[in-house]
């Protein structure tokens, strides 16, 4: 039936109605929290790119997640910023790297809370890439062994969910078998299955001092005009042993999130990355939109799309809003 018997407008004329119609909502629940871990004492140094957002040293991280599982945040996401870097990124397989001694501080200290650990060499390489260099190119089967001990080592550790965002070929394959004869069979495993060579990460980069030092990630990360390639990804990672799978960026994407919630019987993470945040954050600084306003539309886009977990450095202020 149509106008003037349908009038859609009847159930938009006040808030409760809108409240009990209402089709997708987010919940504290939803998020992950991504956070930058230094080596030092009492370290927090603002990130500039990413107002709002610091690299943290591990007393500090500490105080910072006890405060942020008070507010509901489930889980949080580390990644982490070496003093020494070398070809090989030896720091990230080290039983005392920075992400090791954090994880061992929050599993003691903030219990309950989900520590989620970014499986990458980018950040602990002297050349920035994300693997083992040979011929100015990233070797993707002596990286797996790498990416290997790192997972390893972060399980030791006591991490709760290994997170691999190297888009190597085999690598969930290569991680699940080596935490299995580990004895670390139970822990989860979220791949960054669609990962795309986004330019949202630029933020990102400076936060953890990750920036190629020659090329880019064309040759191992996603090109932006490929989704059928996304689902053979998204497939290949399940066939490997994924628990979860993720979209990353979120909003350019948001067409992939849909998909993969089509087509899969997994569940979705989307990754809200640095770049659509300080967009926000500045456009917001600068009195052009409403900052909570835009923040709170943007990531229910990313729900509505499909995302069952949403990773966002907006996840404090949502819950703050939420609450």
């Amino acid at each position: 039936m149509s106008f003037p018997i349908t009038r859609l407008r009847r159930l938009r004329s006040t808030e409760a109605l809108r409240s009990m119609i209402r089709e997708t909502s987010l919940s504290v629940s939803d998020f992950v929290y991504p956070l930058f871990v230094v080596h030092g004492n009492k370290v927090k140094e603002e990130i500039k790119s990413m107002p709002g957002q610091y690299r943290m040293s591990v007393d500090v991280l500490v105080e910072e997640c006890r405060k942020i599982y008070d507010m509901g945040i489930p889980s949080v996401m580390l990644f982490g910023i070496p003093e020494y870097k070398d070809a090989l990124g030896t720091e990230s397989y080290s039983d005392n790297g920075i992400v090791q001694q954090a994880i061992r501080e929050l599993s003691s200290k903030v219990p309950g809370l989900l520590v989620v650990a970014d499986v990458c060499l980018c950040e602990y390489t002297d050349h920035g890439h994300c693997g083992v260099i040979e011929h100015n190119d990233v070797n993707n089967d002596k990286t797996l062994d790498l990416l290997t001990k790192q997972s390893v080592s972060y399980a030791k550790a006591g991490v709760g969910m290994i997170a691999p965002s190297d888009m190597m070929d085999g690598r969930v394959e290569a991680i699940r078998q080596a935490l299995d004869n580990n004895g670390f069979s139970n822990i989860p495993i979220m791949a960054y299955s669609a990962k795309y060579a986004s330019g949202f990460y630029g933020p990102f980069r400076e936060a953890a001092d990750s920036a190629p030092q020659f090329g880019d990630r064309r040759s191992y990360q996603m090109d932006p005009a490929n989704s059928n390639e996304a689902m053979r990804e998204i497939e290949l990672d399940i066939v490997e042993g994924a628990d979860i799978i993720m979209v990353k960026p979120a909003l350019s994407y948001l067409d992939i999130i849909r998909r993969a919630k089509d087509e899969f019987n997994l569940p979705i993470a989307a990754y809200n990355v640095s770049g659509e945040y300080s967009m926000v954050k500045a456009a917001a600084a600068n009195g052009w939109i409403d900052g909570d306003r835009v923040m709170m539309e943007s990531l229910l886009s990313i729900k509505r799309a499909g995302a069952d977990i949403i990773i966002s450095y907006f996840a404090p202020e949502v819950a703050a809003l939420l609450k």
